[in-house]
């Protein structure tokens, strides 16, 4: 059986592709297992500073392979959906922990849990082809899951949020754009190129730098008022300088001379 992920790395980013695009790459649970294990190993490799997140085929993910979840002896329906629903779950948890910021390259259809992986990346790419919905609702489910109710509102919105949760309607990439999902539309051809392009420019920041203002981004989102946000800002910044890479920083700048970060 080939593997459901498949991973390269070039220098200090690394990308993550999924590998079924005869299934339009649905989530299976030999998938989801290896997003679980790829995803929590970064936490440990420092090395690895960014990461490109795509898929093969005409598809980014058509959301959960309900054929893909072989029930465990002793599994009634309740535990074995639950089992489901947290590895899934967890996949997203582990994206938004991660230190790394994502970058998603997205074509064709991202239904519900498809959807839910972009949502849980940082920066979001996708192609003229691209559109997504909160599928979970037509199929008799509720249209709140795998995060869509948590971040499809930050990200588009409420009145375009409540449209797509309450619907299962499709939104076009002219769509997604106009409402901040994406931050571009690029051809099949161009989108990895932007993606690299704008993985190198965050390799510009110092490791430790890069790493906090995803995780000030992160918290801010959820913070109470403007002045607990400023209070991680402000420790972000104090910890930073006091850094030998700030100090490199300072140097180069004067220099005029690109700095060379040893992330200490």
């Amino acid at each position: 059986m080939a593997d459901p992920i498949r991973i390269t790395s070039r220098g200090e980013v690394e990308t993550l592709t999924l590998c079924r695009p005869e299934a339009l790459n649905a989530m299976d649970e030999p998938m989801i297992l290896a997003l679980q294990n790829h995803f929590r190993s970064l936490a440990d490799r420092p090395e690895v500073r960014v990461v490109i997140f795509n898929a093969e085929g005409r598809a980014f993910c058509a959301g959960l392979d309900l054929k893909g979840w072989p029930p465990r002896e002793g599994d009634g329906a309740v535990h074995g959906g639950w089992r489901t629903q947290r590895a899934i779950a967890t996949v997203m948890q582990l994206m938004r922990n991660c230190p790394q910021p994502i970058i998603a390259c997205a074509q064709g259809a991202a239904c519900g849990g498809g959807m839910s992986l972009l949502l849980a990346s940082d920066v979001r790419y996708c192609t003229p082809d691209f559109r997504m919905n909160a599928a979970y609702i037509r199929i008799g489910l509720g249209g709140c899951d795998m995060g869509s109710s948590y971040f499809l509102p930050r990200l588009v919105g409420s009145s375009l949020a409540s449209e797509m949760i309450l619907s299962g309607r499709f939104v076009g990439a002219d769509r997604a754009l106009a409402a901040g999902f994406v931050s571009e539309i690029a051809g099949p051809d161009e989108i990895l190129g932007r993606a690299e392009a704008l993985a190198a420019d965050m390799l510009l920041a110092s490791p430790m730098g890069l790493r906090l203002s995803k995780d000030v981004l992160n918290r801010n989102i959820d913070a109470t008022g403007f002045e607990a946000a400023l209070a991680l800002e402000d420790r972000q910044q104090i910890m930073l300088s006091m850094t030998e890479d700030y100090a490199e920083a300072r140097r180069a700048f004067t220099e005029k001379r690109p700095p060379v970060f040893r992330d200490r």
